[in-house]
């Protein structure tokens, strides 16, 4: 075998157990993963984006943190295929939807009151295959519903998101985990209702995510005329000139 032939099998095969490590489907279709659209944290995730077949566990605040998933949802389905979204009380807000740049007539929204009922609806959406993401809003998860959807999302090319109520320490085989609170900096907290019009700040902490170190923090803002998330600059810290001396330097 030639060395070129041997040096690209033997890179296929790292890139094929790499992608195993890190559990997403090795491919490589740059369509399967799916960038914030900030360097800052794209960079530190080891796929450059979020990946398709993968679980992404939100929990926090729930206003903020509902309104980050409902973001990722939007990214994911930029590919206009729709995307479900399985409640359990409050249904969602179409023209909220609409901020985050998400299209409420590609939703399918569906309520279920318990747990096990969101996870047989969220496994027979991926393996649709017909689906650009899924969203579900779950109390908590074990381990092997959460190997179920893994498989599925594998089986059906398309990604979950799960917004988790229980913050407790938990083993899932989510590729990442995210915490999500609103900024101090902005008193609403990213919550989709009808009085929602500001554009949200949050504080964003990667708690786990496969192939890197967790504890990393941003400030990001999102910007409801580009649909984009934006990296918010930290204020300087300036020792305090009274009005006199300020006016004098000024002149």
């Amino acid at each position: 075998m030639p060395k070129n032939a041997k040096t690209n099998v033997l890179a296929s095969l790292r890139a094929q157990i790499q992608a195993m490590e890190l559990g997403a489907a090795p491919t490589n279709s740059a369509q399967t993963i799916v960038p914030l659209g900030i360097a800052e944290i794209d960079d530190i995730l080891p796929w450059a984006g979020l990946p398709r077949t993968a679980i992404h566990e939100i929990e926090g605040e729930h206003g903020a943190a509902l309104g980050f998933a409902v973001a990722l949802l939007a990214r994911f389905v930029a590919n206009h295929r729709p995307a479900l979204w399985c409640f359990r009380q409050l249904a969602p807000y179409a023209p909220g939807l609409r901020l985050f740049g998400l299209d409420p007539n590609r939703l399918i929204a569906v309520r279920a009151r318990k747990t096990r009922h969101i996870l047989w609806a969220l496994e027979e959406a991926l393996r649709a295959r017909c689906l650009g993401a899924v969203l579900g809003e779950i109390s908590t998860i074990d381990l092997t519903s959460s190997k179920r959807l893994q498989l599925a999302t594998r089986i059906g090319g398309t990604a979950c998101i799960l917004l988790c109520n229980n913050t407790r320490a938990r083993t899932t085989t989510a590729a990442t985990r995210w915490r999500i609170l609103p900024s101090k900096t902005n008193e609403n907290d990213g919550g989709i209702d009808p009085n929602f019009l500001v554009e949200p700040s949050w504080q964003i902490e990667l708690v786990r995510c496969r192939g890197t170190s967790g504890g990393h923090r941003w400030t990001v803002k999102w910007c409801h005329e580009t649909h984009c998330l934006n990296m918010v600059a930290p204020l300087a810290h300036r020792p305090r000139t009274s009005p006199v001396k300020g006016l004098r330097n000024a002149v």
